[in-house]
């Protein structure tokens, strides 16, 4: 079975310096997608460097946690904090969720929200996934399928990999078998703001056969407002224009969700 590959880099639109990498990356390096957060404050500059680079499959990052979100903070109250942004206590938002069929709602409407905010945008969605993989709680994966199918996303992300953790490979199954077309698996959640030169060629030689997508955080500096602490964004970054890397994946078909899938 032939190899392809899908490059993405996560929190397109969380802040300029993340945008600047990921304009680089692709232009430069191996990048091929990217997922774009629609309510963080680089999102409009990352709309026009896509509007740039047509190459560059764009998808949505949906966000219901750790970001800010498009609903004005009252109409979605069980979701957010008093400063406005979304719960960081993922655990107790995924319990408020599974019980409560009014934070169900509020959670239908910001994802429709998001999806309605990308749409503004003109481009073409390739791919959805969700911040901090969210999604596996069933509750959220669920409604985000269904309205993505709706709206036309034709892929998304099913966040396993050889070795992740056993309760989240199980959903990822359900994900696989009621969702969208997916890729066969995802390689860099355990190096999630690690994922080195290094580690990329050390995985490139164990990669299968089939849609294989490489996550990445790329950005132009470690200090990112609104990033995650310790994540060595650089590193990221360089890995994907590394020219070794480059050079490991020169024969081999790569592009966004949507293509890959289709070849």
């Amino acid at each position: 079975m032939t190899i392809r590959l899908i490059f993405n880099a996560d929190d397109f639109g969380l802040h300029a310096r993340v945008n600047e990498a990921v304009e680089r990356a692709h232009g430069q390096g191996v990048l091929t997608a990217a997922s774009l957060m629609v309510g963080s404050p680089g999102m409009d500059e990352a709309v026009a460097i896509a509007r740039r680079m047509p190459s560059l499959a764009v998808g949505l990052h949906l966000v219901l946690t750790d970001g800010v979100p498009v609903l004005p903070a009252g109409r979605i109250p069980a979701l957010v904090q008093k400063n406005g942004r979304f719960r960081d206590d993922m655990a107790g938002l995924g319990l408020t969720l599974a019980v409560s069929r009014a934070a169900r709602a509020e959670m239908a409407a910001e994802i429709a929200a998001q999806i309605a905010r990308f749409a503004e945008t003109g481009l073409q969605p390739d791919h959805i996934n969700a911040h901090k993989h969210f999604y596996v709680h069933p509750v959220i994966g669920a409604a985000a399928v269904r309205a993505a199918r709706s709206a036309g996303f034709p892929a998304m992300r099913v966040p396993n990999e050889i070795g992740g953790p056993a309760l989240q490979n199980a959903w990822c199954r359900v994900m696989r078998a009621t969702g969208l077309p997916a890729p066969d698996r995802v390689v860099g959640l355990r190096w999630s703001g690690e994922f080195t030169a290094e580690r990329v060629l050390e995985a490139l030689r164990q990669t299968p056969g089939g849609v294989t997508e490489f996550y990445f955080h790329p950005a132009s500096s470690n200090d990112v407002p609104g990033g995650a602490p310790g994540y060595r964004y650089t590193d990221e970054l360089a890995a994907l224009t590394d020219p070794g890397v480059i050079a490991a994946v020169r024969d081999i078909p790569r592009g966004g969700y949507a293509a890959m899938l289709r070849a």
